[in-house]
Formats: C-alpha cells, structure tokens, sequence
C-alpha cells in the first residue's frame, strides 16, 4: 500500500493514520511539480541575479554580511550541515525521529524551498525503508528553525552521521553504500532549507498531543471509578448545571461521565452527605479545561505541520526571494506550555482524589486494607504521586517566557519551544503514573462496595482486575502500578471511546 501526499492541508488524524500504518510514502505529480519550479527559479536567479540572498551566497546569522562565491555555495550548505549538528542529550526514539522525516518531506512538498527534487526523493527513501538519523534532543532554542536536531536528521543525507537500521545503531555512509545511494551533494539553500524548520518542535508536540489526548480519555473513566468508590454523587455532572455555564470542554466531560455511570446502582443509591470534595465535584470544570486546551494545541499544531517553515522564501508564483520569520517556534512554544500546565493540572485533581480514597471515610478503611495498622496498604502510592505532582508543577514553568540572545545578536529574541516540547513529554509520562495510582487505588477501593458498578466502568476494569486482585494485606506495589500503565499503553484510544458509548 502506498500514500500519496497531495498538495492539500493534512489533518492530525489523518497524520496519525499514516504514520501509524505500514503504507509507503509518495507524492503527487503535483508536489513534485511544485519542488521543480521552486528549484529551477532559484537557480534561474542565481544565474541571472547578481543579488545577495540570504545564506544561499551569504554567510549565516551574524555572518549574513559574508558574500559567498559561486563556486563555494555547494560546500557553503555542507558547512553549515556539519557545524550545526552539535546535539547532546538522550538520542530520540527513532519513532520520533520518522514523524520529523515525515514532517520535513510534508514542508519541502509545498515548494517554497528551493531544494532539489533529488534531496526530497532521499528523504522518502529513508521514511520508507525505515533508515531513521540519530537525533540528540538537546541543542535548540526553537527560533531559527530546530538548527541542531534538524542538522543531524539531515547528515545521513550527505553521508554523515549515525542512523537507527535493521535494529543497530550504523554509520550513514555504510548504509548508503549498502543500497548502493550515493551521497547527496547539496545544491544552494538546501541546508538552510533542511535545517530552518520547526520539524523537531513538531513532532515531538504532535506526539504529546496524541497521548494526552487518550490521557484524557483514559482520566474521565478513572474520575468515574472513583466517584462510584467515593460513594460520591452524580447531580455536579447534571445537564443544567453545565447548560448555564456552558463551556464546552466541562460540558463534554460531565456528559462523558453520565454515560460512563448510567447504570450504576452505586451511584444513584442514597447518599448520607449533601456534597463531595471538589476533586470529586469539580471534575467538569477541570477536566473540561484540559480539554479545551487540547483544542487549542490541536488548532496550532495542524497549522503548523501543514506549514513552510524554512527561510529565505522561493515564491516561484511571484518570482520573488523573500526572507521571513517562518522558523520561530513561539506558536508551538505556548502552546506546548498550555498543555503542561492543563496536564499538571490532571494529575493535581487526580492525586486529590487518591488521598480522598485512602483517607478513612466513606465507609471505606484506611488505606483501602482489611486490617490497618499491621498494613499499610495503599498509603505510600499516594505518596509517589504527590512527588510526581509537585515534579509537574515544577515542570510547568513556561519555557515560551524566556529568551537568550544568540548569534551575536542578530537572533535576539527565541522561543525556547524545543524545550517546551521536552518538558511536556515528561509531564505526560509523570500525569499517566499519577493516573495509574489513582485507579489502582480506586480499583481497591470499589471491592468495599456492595453494590454494583455501571457496566462501562466493570468493563473498563475487567482487564485492570484479571492481573491486579484485591490484596487483603500487604504486597509489592510498584510492579502492579507498573501493570496498570502497561494495560494503558496496550489499550488502543478507539476501544476507550467505544466503551464510553456503550
């Protein structure tokens, strides 16, 4: 099977579909139209035009004053490719690194960059063949494009580097010999064109966003567990009380979370108390805000992976060389901040509602075990997932606030978004354990209950139960929190929104 990549607009879920699928890669007649006509007006300018144009026979940043001869433009693309991949840190998961090839082939498909049809055809050979550059995730500041994970996605092109193929890390130029592809010589702008991007930004913004979406997700059905185990009530989710505050987020969740208790006997029995605590009652309200920031970030990131984002623009259209601002990641900057922030806020209301469990009260015994005081229970959980929350509130200090001048000035002000996007993947993974404990906890919890739950959450539970019993005195903990994530991970998003709407 093969995916044609058209001219139009990608959605994200479409994105997800073919990167999650085992299709090959290819463009439409039409891109490739686009790529040639971007390329021959560039040269066609460079032949005829004895103009300067930014890092196409100009040095880069600073060095934008450096007129740079013909017959060194060619190695001028190459320096700027070596000098600039610099990365440190942990190595991205070649997953990761296959979504940024995705998304450069998508960018460079609009035809506004200039570079040679052979360049892009390389880079879909490599998403195809699953030959996936090592990347360092530290080195950008997310403003002149992602310059150093950028450059070394890009050194396998001309021979450079490491990539990830048949399960080894391998030189570049070993592989390209043993597919017999010879290097790419990179012609004028192709390195800027390669590097000016928001590629790394991107990716790894996408992919947060798709797991908090299913965070989400996976967050209303816990909040449901441990309502029924709170023996909490369900009026605070009624219709009219979110009609006269209606946004949409909280209005979403509370009809989320009717659905899911509808038929269950525990929560529409009678209560003994007027109100719950409101990490119980305000589950609407602060679940419903996570989602609309999730909307948000959605809205950004589909503008941004159907963008060019590279600098200077080859707008063949008008025949016109136009230097831009494209590559400063301050959209995906915020927005990355936004969704730390929201998904901090997850795991606080969360980890409000374990203790609520564990605390005594309710009808349920203290730390959720037959006999306290010679157990302990489910006491320390609670206590790993208030350090994973304080670490998220940490974490949630917006990265887009702060700027370092670089390059001798010339690039003053930056957005600080590759690290916005880092630090949200780590609130992601910290609020999926923070959500582990919760329903490990509220699982306990429901074997003191008498009545029943609702279908939607035995269903949900039945997996979770089948590996996790109830443990009538102390056990091991962290390999059954451990269970719960990997179930989670093993749970696909479509079958949680299906049994919602059972």
């Amino acid at each position: 099977m093969t995916f044609i990549l058209s001219d139009s607009a990608i959605s994200l879920d479409e994105l997800y579909d073919v990167f999650h699928s085992s299709e090959r890669l290819e463009l439409s007649r039409e891109v490739w139209q686009k790529i040639e006509k971007s390329y021959d007006f560039l040269h066609r300018q460079l032949r005829e035009e004895n103009q300067a144009i930014y890092g196409i026979n100009t040095g880069f940043g600073s060095l934008h004053r450096m007129r740079i001869p013909p017959e060194k433009m060619q190695q001028l693309q190459e320096n700027l490719v070596k000098s600039h991949a610099c990365g440190t840190g942990n190595m991205l998961p070649p997953q990761a690194v296959k979504l940024m090839l995705l998304l450069k082939i998508i960018t460079l498909g609009k035809g506004y960059s200039g570079v040679q049809p052979a360049t892009v055809r390389r880079l879909i050979d490599f998403y195809n063949e699953d030959i996936i550059p090592v990347v360092y995730e530290n080195g950008s500041l997310g403003a002149s494009g992602d310059l150093a994970p950028l450059a070394h996605l890009s050194l396998p092109l001309i021979g450079e580097g490491e990539v990830f193929f048949e399960g080894k890390i391998r030189r570049a130029s070993d592989v390209l010999k043993q597919k017999n592809w010879r290097p790419i010589r990179l012609q004028a702008k192709e390195g800027l064109a390669l590097l000016n991007g928001t590629q790394f930004m991107s990716a790894l913004g996408v992919l947060n966003l798709w797991e908090a979406e299913k965070l989400d997700i996976w967050a209303d059905l816990i909040a449901a567990v441990s309502l029924e185990a709170y023996d909490g009530r369900i009026e605070p989710f009624s219709e009219i009380i979110q009609k006269i505050r209606p946004h949409k987020g909280q209005s979403e969740t509370a009809g989320r979370i009717r659905r899911i208790l509808k038929s269950s006997e525990i929560i529409h029995s009678g209560k003994a108390h007027v109100q719950d605590p409101y990490s119980f009652r305000c589950v609407p309200q602060v679940h419903g805000s996570v989602k609309h920031v999730l909307n948000s970030v959605k809205e950004t990131f589909t503008v941004e992976i159907n963008a060019v984002t590279d600098n200077p623009i080859i707008d063949a259209e008008n025949e016109q060389i136009l230097s831009g601002g494209n590559f400063h990641g301050e959209p995906l900057a915020i927005a990355s901040d936004m969704l730390a922030i929201a998904l901090s806020e997850l795991s606080n209301i969360s980890e409000r509602r374990t203790y609520r469990l564990i605390s005594g009260k309710r009808g349920l015994p203290a730390y959720l075990t037959p006999d306290p005081g010679l157990n302990s229970g489910m006491m320390i959980p609670q206590y790993m997932a208030a350090s994973l929350v304080n670490r998220n509130k940490q974490l949630s200090t917006p990265n887009s606030v702060d700027s370092i001048e670089s390059s001798n000035g010339q690039e003053d002000h930056v957005s600080m978004g590759a690290n916005a996007v880092l630090k949200t993947g780590q609130v992601i993974q910290n609020t999926k354990t923070v959500l582990a404990v919760e329903l490990f906890t509220a699982n306990q919890a429901l074997y003191f209950r008498k009545r029943s739950s609702s279908y939607v959450v035995q269903k949900f539970l039945e997996p979770y139960r089948e590996q996790i019993a109830f443990m009538k005195s102390d056990e091991i903990l962290y390999e059954k929190i451990h269970k719960v994530v990997d179930i989670y991970e093993n749970t696909p998003v479509k079958y949680l929104e299906e049994l919602i709407s059972s």
